[in-house]
């Protein structure tokens, strides 16, 4: 079956194809552009698990008013959860700073935050990814919740990538994740690859012909 996956960002469709492949998994993944999905979705649910469920919902309504079938839904929500600012930024992870916030804006916004907490071990925080999917023929549904754990970095480091990469320093290393090649830590600190190993589980235990194994 071909995976929908609820974006119409192209990056993150990549690092998706990347994941399965690094899987095993050879199944073709197209976007919401690629069905004509136009529609806004309102991600207003207070956890991660109900705006990823919002997205699939959204998704699913839309394809069964189009007639598309075959297909699996795949719909994801993440962030960054910093314990000792009681989850923040969490689901609003993307806003932030505002709407259209910068990146420096958000994490300048965390730095100011963090700052009277002067000691590591007062910095830990995880990036959560959850991801809903739907098989269209039959609506079952599946959620899978990854994280990642870590720590917030003093002074940011480079910009670019994922909005907090800067700022986050994975379990077990000292600099953040924008300052190491993505192979040194993708292995156990990809919170999206953790979601799907497990989302990858539940269709194996469910026999959801998903995908074909390459040779």
């Amino acid at each position: 079956m071909e995976i929908i996956y609820a974006t119409t960002n192209q990056a993150k469709q990549k690092a998706m194809k990347k994941i399965f492949a690094e899987h095993d998994v050879d199944t073709k993944i197209i976007t919401l552009k690629d069905i004509g999905f136009n529609e806004e979705i309102i991600e207003d649910g207070e956890t991660f698990e109900e705006n990823s469920n919002i997205k699939a919902e959204a998704v699913k309504t839309y394809c069964n008013k189009n007639n598309i079938k075959g297909k699996i839904i795949i719909a994801d929500d993440a962030g960054l959860c910093i314990d000792k600012l009681n989850g923040e930024p969490g689901v609003y992870s993307a806003r932030y700073a505002g709407d259209h916030g910068a990146q420096i804006d958000s994490i300048n916004k965390v730095l100011s935050k963090m700052e009277k907490y002067t000691d590591m071990k007062d910095r830990t925080c995880c990036f959560v990814c959850v991801l809903t999917a739907i098989v269209l023929d039959t609506g079952e549904k599946i959620v899978a919740r990854g994280e990642s754990k870590g720590l917030i970095a003093k002074e940011h480091g480079r910009l670019g990538g994922l909005t907090y990469e800067p700022l986050f320093i994975p379990q077990g290393f000292t600099e953040p994740m924008s300052e190491m090649p993505e192979k040194k830590y993708e292995k156990v600190h990809n919170h999206r690859d953790l979601a799907m190993r497990k989302l990858l589980e539940e269709f194996q235990k469910r026999n959801i012909n998903l995908v074909e194994k390459t040779k």
